[in-house]
């Protein structure tokens, strides 16, 4: 007779993680969406955004460093923010 199997573990979900199941891309493409390449360079200083700025180019220096990721990371989290701010003080039509 075979003991019941227990069931599998699951991982933890990421229900209050607003970044959860984003792609790096969909977040740089939002914030040029919202800001320009202009204003994402003005507020997040790297050359990826100020010389010749591309959605690849950006990608590609964003994987590498780790510090400049948790910066645009958390401007996109400031914009989700601001933008929930401004529908909610809206006024009605």
């Amino acid at each position: 007779m075979q003991a019941p199997s227990s069931p599998p573990i699951q991982p933890p979900t990421q229900a209050h993680n607003p970044l959860h199941g984003l792609t790096l891309e969909a977040i740089v493409t939002a914030l040029v969406a919202h800001y320009g390449w202009a204003g994402l360079g003005e507020r997040i200083p790297v050359r990826c955004f100020t010389l010749d700025p591309s959605i690849a180019s950006s990608l590609k220096f964003l994987r590498k460093t780790p510090w400049a990721r948790e910066k645009v990371e958390g401007l996109y989290l400031f914009m989700l923010r601001e933008t929930r701010r401004a529908g909610v003080n809206r006024p009605n039509a």
